[in-house]
């Protein structure tokens, strides 16, 4: 029962985040969004433990997932959304290839 828990606050999350924090290059799909809610969660108890917000037993809440999944958003979006996503079409039709 736990787990189903993690699973439904983790897409309530991801659902929160991507909501909050819209972009054309966000992770799309059912299954990456539970996984941005998580690692929203992670990453929230992660900073409360240090700033000492959360004991070591403590985990945060869906308001804290849903701040930490936008945090995980930033970064995806500084790592991946413009170096992967905007180089271009590809090889035009003149371009040499080598194989």
């Amino acid at each position: 029962m736990h787990i189903l828990w993690i699973l439904i606050i983790g897409l309530i999350a991801g659902i929160l985040a991507r909501f909050l924090y819209p972009a054309p290059y966000n992770p799309s799909g059912f299954i990456m969004t539970i996984v941005l809610g998580i690692a929203g969660a992670f990453v929230a108890t992660w900073l409360g433990q240090t700033i000492g917000w959360y004991t070591p037993y403590q985990g945060a809440g869906l308001i804290g997932a849903t701040v930490g999944a936008v945090i995980v958003l930033f970064f995806w979006h500084l790592l991946v959304g413009r170096n992967y996503y905007d180089r271009g079409p590809g090889p035009g039709p003149g371009d040499r290839r080598w194989l």
